[in-house]
């Protein structure tokens, strides 16, 4: 199996034992995102929406790392400590995509990594 192993300094560094995405032919398998700043490494907190956009701008920022965008994802997966604020994801999310949308999960969770309240992780085909 051809793995590539994809980083970028323009997303948050990991910070357990994983990759930001590994790539297996046209296939991209990306790391969940929480909304914490690239530069800093520090949780962006307060607003949910601004919360949302980060974690898709570093999401973006892997998938084009790894030769695509966000146009690219065939699968998302969104976890929420909170599933009120699932209509803010949509909201948000119609910014950063257009038809047609990629399958997707919604799944309330009790708690995520660094207290966040968001976190998504998706897969991307390159190619199609």
């Amino acid at each position: 199996m051809n793995r590539e192993i994809i980083r970028t300094e323009r997303a948050p560094q990991a910070i357990g034992t994983y990759s930001q995405a590994v790539k297996v032919g046209n296939t991209v398998y990306l790391s969940g995102q929480i909304p914490l700043i690239p530069e800093t490494m520090e949780m962006l907190t307060g607003d949910m929406e601004a919360q949302i956009r980060r974690v898709f701008d570093n999401l973006q920022a892997v998938a084009q790392a790894a030769g695509g965008s966000l146009t690219d994802l065939v699968k998302l997966n969104v976890f929420l400590t909170d599933l009120a604020n699932f209509p803010r994801v949509n909201q948000v999310m119609a910014e950063y995509f257009n038809e047609p949308y990629p399958a997707r999960a919604a799944i309330g969770v009790a708690s995520l990594p660094r207290g966040a309240a968001v976190e998504m992780d998706g897969v991307m085909e390159l190619g199609g």
